[in-house]
This record gives C-alpha cells, sequence and structure tokens, in this order.
C-alpha cells in the first residue's frame, strides 16, 4: 500500500517550527541563570556569580551589585567585565552618588541613555573606564531591599530596552531570594560554630577539667604524706599518673575532632560507682555510691556521655565548694522510671545567685539533663547541704 501522500508545507512554516524563538531563548537563559544561583550557598559565590549571569543574560559589558549598609552607603560592591587591576586603580568603593544613588534613594528601576547626560550624574572617578548607557534595577527579599543591579553599555545597542528591564527585573527576583538564603545559610553556619563551642566547651568543662581539678585535689597534702604515710604518698601519685594519663587521652580526641569516649546504658552504673571511686580517693570528702543495678535508664552510647558527665560535674562541685564530709550518690528506681540523686552534707548555696556567667556547672547540668530527657532539680539552702535530683522516665515512655 502507498504512502500516504501530504501537502508539501510552506518553507516559511517548516522554518518557524524547527528556529526557536528570541523570548524562548531568553527563558531559558534566565532559567538556568536562576537554577546556577540556587544551588550555591556561599555568599560571597552567589553574588559574583549573579553578576557574571545578569551581564550574560542582557549583554551589557559592565555589571555590578551593590550591597547598601543600614546607613544607605555601599558597602560592598560586586563587578562583573572590568579585570582586577582596573577595579583596584579605581580606588575606593563608590559612594552612591549619580545614578547609583538614585536607585538607593527611589527602591526603583532606572533606564538612562546616557550617563553624562543625566541631570543627576557626578562623572566618574580618575582611572574608572567610561560608561554611557545604564540600568539599574533594586534587589528585593521580603520587601526588604539587599542590593541594587547596575549594568552599563548595552552591546550593539546604544541604550538598554525596556526587555531588558524587565528581564532583570525577573532575574533580581530570584538573586534576592538567592542572597537571603545565602545569609541564612551563613548565620546557620555561625549559629552551628557557637553551638558546636558551647558543647565543646562543657565537655572540657565537665569531663577534663574536672578530672584535672581532682588529680590536683588528691596531691594536695602528698608533701604531708611524703613524711608521715610514704606508701600513701605514693599510691597517690600513681593514681594522679594514671588520671593524667585519660586526660590526655580525652584532650587528643578533642584534637582530632572525636568525642570522649562513650558507654552504653548497662555500662551507667558501673561508670557512676568509678566517678564516686575518683572523688573519693581524692581524700577530701567521703563518697558513699548506693547504686541499683536494675535501675537501667536504658540510655543510648550518646546519652550516657552526658549523664556522666553530669554526675561527673555534681561530684567535682560538692567535693569543690561545699565543705562537705560525705556525698550520697544513690542511683533506684521510680514508679516513673530512675531517679539519680547527688547529696552533700555541706555548706550549702543559694541556686538562683549560684546560676551566673562566671559558674557555668549548673547551667552544664541543665543542658545534658535536657538532652536526655531527665527532669532536673536543684536543692539546697545555706547552711543545709545541697540535693541534686535527676529524674529520667523509662525507654519506652520516651
Amino acid at each position: 500500500m502507498p504512502p500516504t501522500e501530504r501537502p508539501n508545507q510552506p518553507e516559511s512554516r517548516a522554518r518557524i517550527s524547527t528556529e526557536v524563538s528570541p523570548d524562548a531563548t531568553t527563558r531559558a537563559a534566565l532559567d538556568e541563570a536562576a537554577r546556577a544561583i540556587a544551588g550555591v550557598l556561599g555568599i560571597d559565590e552567589v553574588l559574583q556569580l549573579i553578576v557574571d549571569r545578569v551581564r550574560n543574560l542582557v549583554n551589557s559589558r559592565y555589571a555590578a551589585l551593590g550591597i547598601v549598609g543600614p546607613d544607605g552607603r555601599i558597602e560592598r560592591f560586586i563587578t562583573a567585565g572590568i579585570d582586577p587591576h582596573a577595579r583596584a586603580a579605581i580606588g575606593d568603593l563608590p559612594r552612591g552618588r549619580g545614578p547609583l544613588g538614585l536607585i538607593i534613594r527611589e527602591g526603583r528601576s532606572y533606564r538612562i541613555p546616557s550617563i553624562a547626560d543625566h541631570p543627576d550624574s557626578s562623572g566618574f572617578p580618575p582611572n574608572h573606564p567610561p560608561m554611557r548607557s545604564f540600568l539599574g534595577v533594586p534587589v528585593t527579599a521580603h520587601g526588604v531591599s539587599v542590593g541594587n543591579l547596575y549594568l552599563t553599555d548595552k552591546r550593539r545597542a546604544t541604550e538598554f530596552s525596556a526587555a531588558d528591564q524587565s528581564l532583570v527585573e525577573t532575574f533580581a527576583l530570584h538573586a534576592g531570594i538567592a542572597i537571603d538564603n545565602a545569609r541564612l545559610h551563613a548565620q546557620a553556619g555561625r549559629l552551628a560554630v557557637a553551638d558546636e563551642r558551647d558543647r565543646i566547651g562543657r565537655d572540657l568543662h565537665d569531663g577534663i577539667i574536672q578530672s584535672l581539678y581532682a588529680v590536683s585535689l588528691s596531691l594536695e597534702d602528698v608533701p604531708d604524706l611524703m613524711a608521715d604515710v610514704p606508701a600513701e604518698a605514693e599510691r597517690r601519685v600513681d593514681q594522679a599518673i594514671d588520671s593524667l594519663n585519660l586526660a590526655i587521652r580525652d584532650i587528643r580526641n578533642f584534637i582530632y575532632g572525636l568525642r570522649p569516649e562513650a558507654v552504653d546504658g548497662s555500662e551507667v552504673v558501673a561508670a557512676i560507682a568509678a566517678l564516686a571511686h575518683e572523688i573519693r580517693d581524692g581524700g577530701l570528702v567521703d563518697v558513699v555510691a548506693t547504686l541499683d543495678p536494675a535501675a537501667d535508664p536504658g540510655l543510648t552510647p550518646e546519652q550516657g556521655v552526658e549523664l556522666l558527665s553530669l554526675v561527673r560535674e555534681a561530684l567535682s562541685n560538692a567535693a569543690r565548694h561545699s565543705k562537705a564530709h560525705r556525698i550520697d550518690v544513690l542511683l533506684g528506681r521510680s514508679p516513673d522510671g530512675t531517679i539519680l540523686e547527688i547529696a552533700d552534707d555541706g555548706v550549702g548555696f543559694d541556686p538562683d545567685q549560684a546560676a551566673t556567667a562566671r559558674h557555668h556547672g549548673l547551667t552544664n547540668m541543665r543542658v545534658r539533663a535536657n538532652a536526655i530527657g531527665g527532669r532536673l532539680e536543684i536543692l539546697s539552702d545555706p547552711g543545709l547541704g545541697s540535693r541534686i535530683r535527676l529524674g529520667l522516665p523509662t525507654r519506652g515512655s520516651r
């Protein structure tokens, strides 16, 4: 069966169906630029990419992005189309005069055929390349100005067109979102660094520093013991060496970006007993630990580290500040889960006055209690000793 014959298509119609319209090319370039900018998170990279892409979008010789500070002055000025040597020769940042100032003051777009002929023109500084046509568009995010785009010297035309302005205004919407996202990403990074610094500070304060302080306490009366009880002095020194080696291990872990060695839930009871033994061996206070092996709080390894750091902090505070003769450590079961108490018979304190910027211990304990889903109570009065009580829910209720 012969193929069905089709009438010949007019040549002009066939050509139109295979060509891409200039509008489609422009939209594709805009989409490509927007997606490229959205994929970059660093604020400096985002700003430079915005300038480079907008320059190509409207085929201008030069492009710049001015970031204006709260005082209305340009605080950052990113350029494209001018080499670094020429840029350096110009000198200081623009002061926002002439057409640049129009965008800053009025917050709207401007197209100027000839910069030199405009009534607001103030001329160019020495070593500045000559520029004629101008297009300026504000960049906003959430209705707030974040900068302004400046384009000069339209190629193959005497001035920028209304279509150029519309394209750059559309691009500016994407640019504003990208700048805002980059700033939020940078802010989140700074907050993450601050949080990590606080965490490391807590770990150092509650772990390594407290261990070193316990060593110093155990060595304070070694000179007297050397004369009176040399065997005890020797034991203290040997124990201090072992404790210092453990501290060195933990410091090395921090240097290599690791956390101190974690324990799982089954080791918590034994680890609390070891901490009580460490303080008791310091010789300044008697520590009595009553620990129910069945009072398993069911902690993850990370939660176990937080709990033991809290216990170390509470024991060290009591040994250092309470002038107590005895510290009792109790770990037992309750109807709601597990109860941990650390009580001393010392001088006591006012918890409200102790929670100052210079005394991080109580704050650190509260942070660690929250991290493991616990409820922390700090009970104390001057002259009546103190009691730290931590309630931990059972694994099924967390």
